[in-house]
């Protein structure tokens, strides 16, 4: 594709050079630059790309894209100025994949929390339903392919993004499903996808170091719905909203007298999917939903009263694009565990351990109230907080653990460059009580966690949920919280099966000796 093609529809972009190359791909990583490619010089919060032309230029790269001129003559390229690199990486990306996302349904599920539990629904509903979907999001991207691909960031940068939503067209996808991160709308990533329902699931205090606030963090959100909104290419777009979140219900009002349809969920009255009738198990919740006039009995094989509204907001996201709701309902029994979301790994014991992603002060308080309401008999949590985040957080993380658990082992979580017992000490300085303890290694905090578990104990080892890493300074190191706490169960089974062997050896060694002083007994009797 022509250079001049792809920046026609730039306004106010400035092209310099004689030549007008051809475009064979699209790079912001002068690492990964190859033959042809468009070099976009962006400005990030580390680094910045103009520190990296010539090497882009030294791999193949035929063109630049920045927010300023060519400052160096002897950069033998066409050069293009734009306003927005971001803004025009966005465009580009689009135009060079021949806009995919008019051709596929696509579902945008932005909010604090919940925004994977309720992509992974969708997605799962979706295939259910006969509309072979696409995923892009925390845990993974699934263009339907052969083999998926590790997320390397909730949602991708734009030239990714486009490229992974044509990739799907090409894998036989009709839609797809993708979690739409704050960041990710700041930056205009997403500022050139076409969505046909956008979800908001909450929001709560969570990435204020990059915010500032509650505010802009609420306006970044709304860039989806404004997105929806505006949208000339797909004019029945829908908006899910939690209804019984205040965030929620500001945005219902701001969309008020928007282009764009509004559809609720909630628990409360006056949402339009409402659940009621709850009944909740350790290994399930059965409900009703009302929608409208209509009433359906429904469940779901996981635990955790947030996961009604996930599966509410799946559910009237799937009816917005056309699946028939009775059906979809009786679907939602079929869903997957979702990794690192709740998910036990002590199956068979007469304890129950839970490792869960619940990284901020809400999703953490939300997760310890919906393990209290199966009535254990003490919650003992293991969790810490992650370096270079939200200062502000981590003593209001300790709060809400000294209030909803039994007991709390402080430890490690991702510190990358920062001390870890100064992040702890962030934490304790919030901490109310002193029902707990420190163990600044993240290994030996879950192993005194399941060593303390007894009889009808519930272990929440929370934070970093499918996470299969632990980022300590530059370094990325192997360790997975699942598979940590199942080897230290089965250390304990192991220890507690030595610990029978021993005393049904002891038993036996007594039970012998007793029957030889009997039979010697009777023999002196004789005598």
């Amino acid at each position: 594709m022509k250079l001049s093609e792809l920046t026609k529809q730039i306004k106010q972009a400035e092209c310099t050079g004689d030549s007008d190359p051809d475009v064979k791909g699209l790079c912001y990583d002068s690492r990964k630059a190859g033959s042809g490619d468009l070099f976009f010089a962006l400005k990030g919060e580390k680094y910045d790309g103009l520190d990296y032309v010539e090497s882009a230029i030294n791999s193949g790269s035929v063109a630049v894209v920045a927010e300023i001129e060519n400052p160096n003559p002897d950069h033998a390229v066409p050069w293009v100025k734009v306003p927005n690199g971001r803004e025009a990486m966005s465009v580009m990306s689009d135009i060079f994949n021949n806009s995919p996302s008019e051709e596929l349904t696509i579902i945008g599920v932005t909010g604090t929390n919940g925004k994977t539990t309720t992509s992974y629904m969708i997605h799962h509903l979706l295939d259910l339903g006969h509309r072979r979907s696409g995923l892009i999001g925390t845990i993974k991207y699934d263009l339907k392919s052969d083999n998926e691909i590790e997320a390397t960031r909730t949602t991708p940068e734009a030239i990714d993004l486009q490229n992974y939503l044509s990739q799907m067209i090409s894998n036989g996808c009709c839609s797809a499903v993708m979690e739409v991160s704050s960041h990710a709308l700041s930056q205009s990533r997403t500022s050139h996808v076409y969505y046909d329902v956008g979800v908001f699931t909450n929001l709560s205090h969570d990435h204020l170091d990059y915010h500032g606030n509650m505010e802009r963090y609420f306006n970044a959100k709304k860039i989806l719905f404004d997105q929806l909104s505006n949208n000339e290419v797909k004019n029945k777009a829908v908006a899910v909203i939690n209804f019984d979140d205040d965030w929620g219900r500001k945005l219902v009002h701001y969309l008020s007298n928007k282009k764009v349809k509004t559809v609720t969920y909630g628990l409360a009255n006056g949402a339009d999917y409402r659940a009621v009738d709850l009944r909740l198990t350790k290994t399930s919740i059965e409900f009703a939903i009302e929608v409208g006039s209509r009433k359906f009995k429904s469940s779901i094989p996981l635990v955790g009263r947030f996961n009604i509204y996930n599966a509410l907001a799946a559910l009237a996201s799937c009816a917005a694009v056309g699946l028939n709701v009775r059906e979809t309902v009786n679907n939602l029994k079929q869903l997957p565990q979702i990794p690192g979301r709740l998910e036990s790994v002590s199956s068979g014991r007469a304890f129950e351990v839970f490792v869960d992603y619940a990284h901020t002060p809400d999703a953490l308080e939300k997760t310890l109230l919906s393990i209290k309401e199966l009535d254990p008999r003490r919650i003992i949590l293991v969790f810490g907080c992650g370096g270079e985040r939200d200062l502000e957080k981590r003593a209001k993380m300790g709060d809400v653990a000294s209030r909803f658990s039994n007991y709390s082992i402080i430890t490690s979580d991702n510190p990358r460059s920062e001390d870890p017992m100064e992040i702890i000490k962030g934490i304790e300085s919030g901490f109310g009580g002193s029902h707990y303890e420190i163990l600044e290694d993240r290994r030996e905090a879950i192993a005194k966690g399941v060593s303390y578990l007894a009889p009808g104990d519930v272990l929440l080892i929370a934070g970093k949920g499918h996470e299969d890493y632990q980022m300590v300074g530059k370094d990325r190191l192997e360790f997975d919280d699942r598979l940590v706490a199942r080897q230290m169960l089965n250390d304990r089974d192991h220890v507690r099966h030595e610990m029978v062997r021993e005393s049904r050896r002891l038993r036996e060694e007594q039970e012998a000796e007793r029957k030889n002083k009997f039979y010697d007994g009777e023999e002196v009797g004789r005598k």
